[in-house]
C-alpha cells in the first residue's frame, strides 16, 4: 500500500520533470540557447570600461595619465592647425627653394612661439604629445619631420630621442589607448 502512495506521489512529478525545453517564444526579445541539455539565456551588455575605484595607487596613476593628456591635447591640437596651414602655404609656392624657405621661416616662427611651453612638458607628456599628434593628423611624428626636414634630422631626432625613452614612430591605438581615448572624450578636449 505504501508503495502505491509513494508511486501515485512520485509518478507524476517524475513526467513533469521530462518536459520539454524551455520555448523561448514566450519572452519576445530573450535568446535562449540549449548547451549540454540545459537551457541558457543569453544577454548581450553594453561595454564598460572598468575603473579600478578602490586601488589608491591606480587612482593616482589614472589621474596623473588626466593630468598628463590635458597637458599635451591643445599642443597636438595647435600642431594639426598649423600643419594644415602649413600644407595650405606650401601647395601655393613654386620650386624647390622657395618651399625650403618657407619651412625655415614656420619652423623659427613657431620655435619663437612654442619652445619655451613646450620645454617644460615632462617626458610622459612628450610620449602622450606624440601619440595625440598621430591621432590628431594621422601620421607619426618621424613622418612629421622626414616630411618637413628630410630623412637625415628624421634620424637625428630619432636617435636623439631614444636616448630619454622616445619613439618618434609612436602611434596612437585606439584598444591600446583606450585610457587616454576615455580621458579625451570624457574631459571633451576634441
Amino acid at each position: 500500500m505504501r508503495i502505491f502512495f509513494l508511486l501515485t506521489l512520485l509518478l507524476p512529478a517524475g513526467l513533469l520533470a521530462q518536459g520539454k525545453p524551455y520555448d523561448s517564444s514566450r519572452n519576445r526579445g530573450d535568446e535562449w540557447v540549449v548547451v549540454n541539455g540545459d537551457t541558457v539565456r543569453v544577454i548581450e551588455l553594453d561595454e564598460v570600461l572598468r575603473r579600478e575605484r578602490y586601488d589608491s595607487m591606480a587612482r593616482v596613476e589614472y589621474m596623473r595619465l588626466v593630468r598628463n593628456v590635458k597637458r599635451a591635447m591643445p599642443y597636438a591640437k595647435m600642431v594639426a592647425y598649423q600643419m594644415q596651414m602649413l600644407e595650405d602655404n606650401l601647395s601655393r609656392t613654386k620650386g624647390r627653394k622657395e618651399r625650403k624657405k618657407y619651412i625655415e621661416a614656420s619652423e623659427e616662427a613657431l620655435k619663437k612661439q612654442f619652445e619655451a611651453s613646450i620645454r617644460e612638458l615632462s617626458i610622459n607628456q612628450g610620449r602622450i604629445l606624440m601619440k595625440l599628434i598621430h591621432r590628431e593628423t594621422g601620421k607619426t611624428t618621424w613622418e612629421v619631420l622626414k616630411g618637413y626636414k628630410g630623412n637625415a634630422s628624421a634620424f637625428f631626432w630619432q636617435s636623439f630621442g631614444t636616448f630619454w625613452g622616445h619613439d618618434l614612430k609612436s602611434e596612437f591605438d585606439p584598444v591600446t589607448d583606450y585610457k587616454i581615448e576615455f580621458i579625451i572624450r570624457t574631459y571633451k578636449l576634441e
